[in-house]
């Protein structure tokens, strides 16, 4: 018997491979969260999430220039709250002088074509370490929209690129969007969290900022409220779409390994810009299988997040960001 189609003929070699290659990652497609800190000079350890740190400004700073030397473009900022500035409104948030303002501002003077992307939610912000504001026991949803469009608005001044609501409230984009507008904020992209789910993948995040939900028994005790059911696909198409209506410039599919099912049906909906989010629980799950020698460090990160941008990712959140620039490079 003749063999006419071998698939094999085009994997022979590397150059081959490579010239038909589909998928292709470069450090342009990544996106690198960073923590700030109050202090000068400071920087912190995150043990959960090996080589990952809260930095003050300054080093803060610093990062976001080697950040930017080596291909990436875009940064995703968080910040730690100290806890004297916590309340139920999350108040701090939208401060003018505030970490979070000061920070972008330090940034964008430094890095001018660094795209900044502050996180828009409460939960850092609250004594209670929920993305909402507490009423009467329940998050409240609308509450909790126009003091987003309050710290929207407070990042969009202080220099941010684009806002990015992670919060998962019902109409936020919109409420967001008039109070840019309003404000004359007409730049201001915004990159909505629109399939965010209630997942286990996020404790070391909420860790590194102290915003795990705090143990009370008048509170929900977890985010199921608001994150979505993991069980989930066809809700998530309907919360991408009404994103879409009320003004999304960029969606984002959060967490992402897992969750590539729905990367890959959100991407065959819409022609937004879609990003993932290669969470914390990925990122730390991936380097304490490395650091037992279960698998190759360098190879998983390259391929994890290879997968990420095939299955329809023109973005990737990951702390693996400046790692994977580095060996892309290599």
């Amino acid at each position: 018997m003749i063999i006419y189609s071998r698939n094999r003929r085009l994997r022979t070699n590397e150059s081959i491979r490579s010239l038909v290659r589909e998928t292709t990652l470069s450090s342009q497609d990544f996106v690198m969260p960073l923590f700030v800190m109050e202090g000068e000079n400071k920087q912190e350890a995150i043990p959960s999430m090996p080589g990952i740190y809260r930095r003050s400004i300054d080093l803060l700073v610093k990062e976001c220039k080697d950040l930017y030397q080596l291909g990436i473009k875009a940064v995703n900022i968080y910040m730690k709250v100290p806890d004297h500035l916590k309340d139920n409104a999350g108040t701090e948030a939208w401060n003018k002088d505030g970490l979070m303002q000061r920070s972008i501002r330090e940034i964008k003077n430094a890095v001018p074509e660094m795209i900044v992307m502050p996180d828009v939610a409460l939960d850092p912000y609250s004594i209670y370490g929920h993305d909402g504001i507490v009423t009467n026991g329940q998050i409240d949803n609308d509450a909790t929209n126009e003091a987003l469009a309050k710290m929207s608005v407070s990042v969009a001044e202080a220099g941010a690129d684009i806002v990015a609501p992670s919060d998962m409230m019902d109409g936020r984009v919109a409420v967001i969007r008039q109070a840019l507008e309003e404000n004359g904020h007409h730049h201001v992209g915004i990159l909505s969290y629109a399939a965010k789910y209630a997942s286990s993948f996020y404790g070391p995040f909420r860790s590194a900022l102290d915003s795990a939900p705090k143990e009370n028994i008048n509170i929900p005790k977890d985010k199921k409220t608001y994150q979505m059911d993991f069980h989930n696909s066809r809700e998530a198409l309907n919360e991408v779409m009404k994103d879409v209506e009320e003004g999304a410039d960029i969606i984002m599919i959060k967490p992402g390994l897992p969750y590539l099912d729905i990367v890959a049906k959100v991407r065959a909906s819409i022609d937004l810009p879609i990003a993932v989010y290669n969470v914390s629980g990925e990122y730390a799950m991936l380097k304490a299988a490395a650091q037992n020698g279960w698998l190759d460090n360098d190879k998983a990160i390259i391929e994890s997040l290879t997968c990420i941008k095939r299955a329809g990712a023109d973005m990737i959140f990951t702390y693996a960001a400046k790692e994977a620039a580095l060996l892309l490079q290599s």
